[in-house]
Formats: structure tokens, C-alpha cells, sequence
């Protein structure tokens, strides 16, 4: 019986330590597009909406960042988020940009503070 006791002792604290970094883990994960649209202002330009999701803890942990890139990857814009949005989820922001004649297509790459890039994107098509 003692032998149990003290097994229980050893590993009730294990649990309790895995079982919070497993949680803090799980809380706040990789930035993630719920949604983006595309619309032609004129000249060349576009403004691109884009709603992301992340489960913002604060000035540690938020998303803090989502790229434009053309089909070859290469950046053509990026909207930087100011600030942790731990009270407005999900939540869009916007941004006005030049897209060069030719290209087709955009993804759009959310990152956030800890994770960096996601490895999910969103891919737009430029409206004629």
C-alpha cells in the first residue's frame, strides 16, 4: 500500500506539469485564415481582406503578421498586426497594394509571434 501511495505522490505532479504545457500548447496555436477576398481599387491596386484566427495570449503569443506573395513566392505586400487581438477572434484586417500585370494569383501566409509562417495559406485569384 505504501508503495502505491507513493507511486500516486510521483506521479499526480507529472501529470499536473504535462497536462499544463499541454494546454498552453493547445490554446495558442499557429496563426489560421478563416477567410480572405480580393478587390480591384483601379491603377494596378487591390485591396485584400483578410480574417485570421489565433488564440492571442498577449504581447507573447499573438498573430503578428500575414504576407502576399505571387505564384513564384515572391512578397508582394505584407500587413503588419500592431498589437495582440486576445478579445476580437476571429478578426479581419486589410490592405491596399500594387499587383503587377501578369500575375494570376496570390496566397496570402499568416505568422505569428512564436510559430512563425503557417504552413496553411489561402490562395486569391485576381479579378479581371
Amino acid at each position: 500500500m505504501c508503495y502505491l501511495n507513493r507511486l500516486r505522490n510521483t506521479l499526480i505532479p507529472i501529470i499536473i506539469v504535462a497536462g499544463s504545457l499541454l494546454c498552453g500548447f493547445v490554446q495558442a496555436n499557429d496563426a489560421k485564415i478563416i477567410d480572405a477576398t480580393i478587390q480591384a481599387t483601379g491603377g494596378g491596386k487591390y485591396r485584400i481582406s483578410v480574417t485570421l484566427r489565433h488564440d492571442d495570449t498577449g504581447w507573447d503569443h499573438y498573430a503578428n503578421r500575414w504576407d502576399v506573395l505571387n505564384e513564384k513566392g515572391e512578397l508582394l505586400g505584407s500587413r503588419t498586426l500592431a498589437h495582440p487581438h486576445v478579445n476580437e477572434q476571429p478578426f479581419t484586417r486589410s490592405l491596399t497594394l500594387k499587383i503587377p500585370a501578369g500575375v494570376e494569383a496570390v496566397t496570402i501566409v499568416a505568422s505569428d509571434s512564436v510559430h512563425g509562417d503557417n504552413a496553411e495559406t489561402f490562395t486569391l485569384a485576381i479579378p479581371e
